[in-house]
C-alpha cells in the first residue's frame, strides 16, 4: 500500500488545511495525479475540519468535481471551510489547489455524534 504522506492543520474550528506532493507512484495513466489522491487530500481536510469542534463527526456523503489536471511533482493543498453547521449535520466545501490552480471542488456532509467527543479540536 502506498503511503500518501499527507499533512494537515486546523487553524480554527470549522476550518482545516491538508497538503501533500504528487509523486510518480500517485499518477494515473495520463501522467497527472490519480483522482483517488485528490479525493484523499480533500477527505482528510474534511475529517480535520468536521472534527475540530470537539464533537465526533462521520461522513454521510461526499462529492468531488475534477476541474483541472495536475502536474508531476507539484504540491497539492486542500482547504476545508464550514458551509453550514447544524446540531446533527454539517456541510463543508473543500477546494483542492496546486498554487493558484483549482484542481477539484469537493463537498462533504457529516453526521455530528452529539455526546461523543472527537480526539481533535482546534488548539490541541
Amino acid at each position: 500500500m502506498i503511503t500518501l504522506g499527507l499533512q494537515g492543520e486546523v487553524p480554527k474550528p470549522g476550518q482545516a488545511r491538508g497538503w501533500g506532493a504528487i509523486r510518480p507512484e500517485l499518477f494515473n495513466s495520463w501522467g497527472s495525479a490519480h483522482g483517488r489522491f485528490l479525493y484523499a487530500v480533500a477527505a482528510a481536510a474534511l475529517a480535520l475540519a468536521s472534527n475540530s469542534r470537539g464533537t465526533l463527526a462521520v461522513a454521510l456523503a461526499a462529492h468531488l468535481e475534477y476541474l483541472h489536471a495536475s502536474q508531476a511533482g507539484v504540491a497539492v493543498e486542500a482547504l476545508a471551510t464550514e458551509a453550514r453547521l447544524g446540531r446533527r449535520t454539517a456541510v463543508y466545501r473543500v477546494e483542492v489547489r496546486s498554487g493558484s490552480t483549482l484542481l477539484a471542488l469537493f463537498t462533504g456532509t457529516v453526521h455530528r455524534r452529539i455526546g461523543q467527543d472527537s480526539s481533535l479540536s482546534a488548539g490541541r
